[in-house]
């Protein structure tokens, strides 16, 4: 069985949002289009507690895309977002979430980041999706959300791991760096992580 995830499709990742991915609403109409062709549907929530060690804000002299070492693992340094409560770590009024079946929240690990929707950074704690998953009898997975090579891209390359099938929704992503998508895509397909448009992964039987 197919499932559908949705990478962190919330406000402060949408155009006027405070970390905002370039035309990141043009997946909206795409992924309401297509989510209830799928039996199955879970979505993740950037969910960070205040004072986030990967906001740039929580290190004086530090900016926004500055790298750093956090305890052990390379860290880029973002502005303050998606903090528990806030309007920004909402979802856009346009996307549709009546057919969703689940959402799971990621970061609240004030000391380590999470991007990917299965583990943190560091695979120090796990969400419980690939556990839901598998109990549901889901052997496949397509997946579309914000940013496409940050939080998609990890959450595609652990899907492998787990023993899924994987697509990206290559119309159902937007980029923060279209030359960093590509190195990704390149990397990831070695892996076997198919990219296609949602009308033919939803044609496909």
């Amino acid at each position: 069985m197919k499932a559908l995830i949705l990478v962190d499709v919330q406000r402060d990742f949408m155009p006027g949002g405070s970390l905002p991915v370039e035309n990141g609403d043009r997946i909206l109409p795409v992924i309401n289009r297509s989510l209830t062709r799928y039996p199955l549907v879970a979505v993740t929530q950037d969910w960070h507690p205040p004072g986030h060690l990967s906001f740039a804000s929580s290190h004086k002299g530090r900016a926004p895309m500055d790298v750093i070492d956090l305890d052990g693992l390379e860290q880029v340094l973002w502005p303050d977002h998606c903090i528990q409560g806030t309007e920004g770590a909402g979802f856009p009024d346009e996307l549709n979430l009546n057919p969703v079946t689940a959402i799971f929240r990621k970061g609240m690990d004030r000391e380590v980041d999470s991007y990917s929707a299965f583990f943190d950074n560091g695979h120090r704690h796990k969400t419980g999706l690939a556990e839901w998953l598998k109990a549901m009898g889901v052997d496949t997975v397509h997946i579309a959300g914000l940013a496409a090579e940050v939080c998609v891209a990890y959450t595609a390359r652990d899907a492998v791991e787990a023993g899924f099938g994987v697509a990206v929704v290559e119309d159902g992503t937007r980029p923060l760096s279209e030359e960093a998508f590509e190195k990704v895509k390149a990397e990831l397909g070695a892996r076997g992580v198919r990219f296609a448009p949602a009308d033919e992964l939803l044609n496909e039987s």
